[in-house]
């Protein structure tokens, strides 16, 4: 595996991990939207990931990436809460607020910036070894 092969990998998934804080951070500012019916209610979205061969694959000598395919609502059910003098009230006094968790979203974010976070250090590595080399030749 080439040097060129590990960027391209660690790029992206560092792309996949930028798209998935994007989804997280739109969740969390979404959070407490109060809406008046199903349709208007915000949703919680969520990154769908793929491996995929770069460059021909493996059976021509090319890496593995991650792609992002999609970015799916989720279908867990809304949150109906009781609030008659709201003004998203329905007629019967119910407001439909997004069904974004938000215990899961910070988990997520975690989970989301440490894999960053390791794929930055995978290119910081690459790049130490490809300085060494470097050095190794001019000796």
């Amino acid at each position: 595996m080439s040097f060129r092969d590990i960027t391209q990998i660690a790029g992206s998934a560092m792309t996949a991990q930028t798209v998935r804080m994007n989804a997280i951070a739109s969740n969390m500012a979404n959070a407490d939207v109060a809406a008046s019916n199903e349709d208007a209610a915000y949703r919680a979205r969520k990154p769908v990931f793929a491996s995929v061969l770069l460059q021909g694959g493996y059976a021509e000598g090319g890496p593995a990436g991650v792609q992002v395919l999609d970015v799916v609502e989720s279908n867990q059910p809304l949150r109906q809460v009781h609030q008659p003098g709201h003004p998203a009230a329905d007629e019967t006094g119910n407001v439909l607020y997004s069904n974004v968790n938000m215990v899961e979203e910070m988990t997520d974010m975690l989970s989301a910036s440490r894999a960053f976070a390791s794929n930055v250090e995978l290119l910081t590595r690459a790049n130490a070894m490809q300085l060494a080399l470097l050095k190794m030749g001019q000796v």
